[in-house]
């Protein structure tokens, strides 16, 4: 039966590997690993559903794919004492490597060395702000150890992550300790969180910002899209304010007048406000009338219970209807019937003369005009 197994080596450099066999070994248990052209030396990080859930997850992972190194045997304590020994030789390698890369006049930090437990490889751990061409370095502390020899260029997080220490917080490194993977960290992060921009305060060993300022990020996004954006001109019950400042924690939004007045408000308060200035006057009544409530059943030590919605107002009635509801003398639906058709419709007489009228103008000759009845003989 094959198990997925988790393997830590030194510089929480992890790795996994296949155990082919019953049971798995155990956590913190060590092990003897297939490596790069030969064996390496770790101890059991993770075994079972953790292992798979890490594999999944973890920057190192392999995803869905089976490793493709496997476990090859527990570690008996010779085994682990020749990787001590081997511990205490790689601070020594670090030194004569350093020496070396001052020699070829070469800009790198040489961070860390480690032995394989075969002695068949020695890595060698670096930092730089550019890339560097060591080829000619790798020939010389090839001849200078006898063995195989890999540069590995990493970051000052990775550089963090591989040397361990303790944080301002007084704990141990996140990076090292159990974040699985290292991401990326801007300066927008901090400012979304109001913090402070200097760089001494928000940085950790590494010169870097720190990787504890994520965690909360997102918290702070999703509570300011409840807030008015700061900077913003609000139409209020006062008039014209300005947002200075919001409290998350509070919920109460910090306004200034055109005047320079500031008063701060709870942001219920502030979105009724916002409210009753776009609804209509009826609305804007029965608002008030809830707020006084409220605030009275508040004073009174009851609980708030706000009217029912007023319905509607409907447009008075017109017509016959209206009249007997004013006391005026209804008349017959024919008589209100024909004086509303009389005032629409133009008299077909008074219609006719105007048209004749006008046609007779026009289609009399100019030799016809009638004469002045007092010049008439």
């Amino acid at each position: 039966m094959t198990h997925l197994v988790e393997v830590a080596f030194k510089g929480n450099r992890k790795e996994f590997f296949r155990w082919e066999g019953d049971e798995p070994p155990k956590r913190h248990s060590a092990v003897i690993v297939e490596a790069d052209r030969g064996e390496d030396l770790g101890r059991v990080h993770a075994v079972g559903d953790l292992a798979a859930t890490r594999c999944s997850g973890c920057a190192h992972g392999c995803g869905g794919a089976e490793p493709t190194h496997r476990i090859l045997r527990l570690a008996t304590r010779e085994d682990e004492r020749r990787a001590a020994d081997l511990r205490a030789q790689d601070e020594d390698a670090r030194h004569r490597a350093r020496v070396c890369v001052q020699a070829h006049g070469l800009v790198m930090k040489l961070t860390d060395a480690e032995w394989q437990w075969d002695r068949k490889k020695l890595t060698l751990y670096f930092t730089a702000e550019k890339r560097v061409d060591f080829r000619a370095l790798v020939r010389d502390l090839a001849s200078m150890f006898r063995t195989r020899i890999e540069l590995k260029q990493i970051g000052v997080r990775d550089e963090a992550k591989r040397l361990d220490g303790v944080g301002r917080c007084g704990r141990q490194y996140c990076s090292a300790s159990w974040l699985p993977e290292l991401r990326p960290v801007n300066l927008q992060v901090a400012k979304d969180q109001r913090l402070s921009l200097n760089p001494s305060q928000i940085s950790g060993a590494c010169g870097r910002l720190m990787c504890c300022l994520r965690y909360e990020h997102e918290f702070y996004v999703q509570s300011r899209k409840r807030f008015p954006k700061e900077g913003r001109i609000l139409h209020t019950a006062l008039g014209e304010e300005k947002v200075l400042a919001n409290d998350i924690f509070r919920d109460r939004v910090t306004l200034r007048n055109v005047e320079g007045d500031v008063r701060v408000v709870p942001l219920a308060e502030l979105k009724r406000e916002l409210e009753r200035q776009t609804a209509s006057p009826e609305e804007q009544d029965d608002a008030e009338r809830d707020d006084a409530a409220r605030m009275e059943a508040t004073e009174n030590g009851e609980d708030t219970v706000l009217p029912e919605e007023a319905p509607t107002p409907v447009a008075p009635p017109t017509g016959t209807g209206a009249r007997r509801e004013r006391g005026r003398p209804p008349e017959s639906d024919a008589t209100a019937d024909a004086a509303h058709s009389a005032a629409r419709t133009p008299s077909s007489s008074r219609g006719g003369r105007r048209r004749g009228r006008r046609a007779g103008r026009r289609n009399r000759p100019a030799g016809d005009a009638p004469k002045d009845p007092k010049n008439h003989d």
